[in-house]
């Protein structure tokens, strides 16, 4: 038998871990899992455990992670898309809705999978370093969300933003996942459902640009190559050709709502692609991953693929995209962008307003169409 790589050895001690965490956690709870509990579980040392995850809570989040995104699609996908087709904006918050609150425990006997995530809103909140990113990470939700119900308007009705719409949907959802947690039992999901659905109705006088737009930094001309490395789309799980024509935006943790500038300030057939980087990515790269793809499965039971938003996000936890772009170095607070046209980048922006900066520099440049020009942004 061939003996394993290093880094053979590395993936199968990690998957080990995160088996054996996920048994820990559900057995025992978050807050009384133990490192050697789950060290032990693993037949390995504490030391390999830390090898792998910096901490408890960046595991718990790994297998939060892990979950969601092996979350079970439907049985027949080509039929829940032509559910999803014609659907108005009620009935996909509906739609997502379901999705969502199916996946919480809602009684004292559902079982372990569904009742591991009850530690995950009190973790985040327990650190300032948790809170931001995922507030963030809550706005790329709310912002896609609404770019989606978007895309859903009637023909003859007048342009709206539907982002505070999707706030307030996500406020609804988490809420219930708090309240599932705490009293099992107390939530009833066909409340919640019908809440979300007559949502869509809500008037919250929702406006763009808001007030901090008005200042926003010149881009810098340029004229170089741009053949960045191959990348993958975690909405849709699905390669992206980071190379075509558009807005590439690398956005830290802390920048995350600066991509609906890029999405509102571009002009129609121009892709817009957020590059997702952090400076902590063993504990906050599994929390971005936890979220997005449960906004992904909440989508995908709601929206028809044509009605998804041209928006597409890539994490970039190797930092070659980033580097691609011109950075040298990333943190939770980068928002960098460039501009693309004819496979070359004519502008860069750094610093805040550099999406919206980037973006606005393409009605100036041919762009590619897309396969999003059914229904505009």
């Amino acid at each position: 038998m061939d003996r394993l790589s290093r880094a053979q050895t590395q993936q199968l001690n990690r998957a080990k871990v995160l088996t054996s965490a996920r048994a820990e956690f559900a057995e025992r709870g978050y807050r009384d899992a133990k490192v050697d509990g789950i060290a032990e579980r693993a037949g390995l040392t504490r030391g390999a455990v830390y090898s792998n995850f910096p901490g408890k809570r960046a595991l718990y989040f790994a297998v939060l992670a892990d979950l969601a995104e092996r979350a079970p699609e439907p049985d027949q996908p080509g039929r829940a898309a032509d559910l999803a087709a014609g659907r108005e904006a009620g009935q996909a918050l509906g739609a997502f809705a379901r999705a969502w609150v199916a996946r919480l425990p809602l009684t004292t006997d559902d079982h372990d999978g569904a009742r591991l995530g009850t530690d995950l809103l009190a973790e985040v909140m327990a650190d300032e370093r948790t809170r931001l990113p995922f507030a963030q990470l809550t706005k790329l939700q709310a912002i896609v969300l609404g770019l989606a119900l978007e895309r859903l308007r009637p023909p003859q009705a007048p342009p709206a933003r539907l982002v505070h719409v999707a706030e307030a949907v996500l406020t609804t959802l988490y809420g219930a996942a708090q309240l599932a947690a705490a009293a099992p039992g107390f939530v009833e999901p066909f409340n919640v459902v019908t809440a979300c659905e007559r949502l869509a109705g809500l008037d919250p006088h929702d406006t763009w640009p808001p007030p901090h737009l008005p200042w926003i930094p010149r881009a810098r001309p340029a004229d170089e190559p741009w053949s960045p490395p191959s990348a993958a789309d975690v909405l849709r799980a699905e390669p992206v050709r980071p190379d075509e024509d558009g807005v590439l935006a690398v956005l830290g943790l802390h920048r995350l709502e600066a991509v609906e500038e890029a999405v509102r300030a571009a002009p129609q057939g121009a892709r817009v692609t957020a590059v997702l980087v952090t400076g902590d990515p063993g504990e906050l790269a599994p929390l971005a991953r936890l979220v997005l793809a449960e906004l992904r499965h909440g989508l995908r039971q709601a929206f028809a693929p044509q009605d998804w938003p041209a928006l597409r996000v890539v994490f970039d936890e190797s930092g070659e995209l980033a580097a691609a772009a011109g950075l040298r170095a990333v943190s939770d607070g980068t928002e960098a962008a460039v501009a693309v046209s004819g496979a070359r980048v004519v502008a860069r922006a750094d610093g805040r307003g550099a999406c919206h900066a980037a973006a606005s520099v393409l009605h100036d440049h041919p762009v590619a169409s897309r396969e999003f020009t059914a229904k505009s942004d």
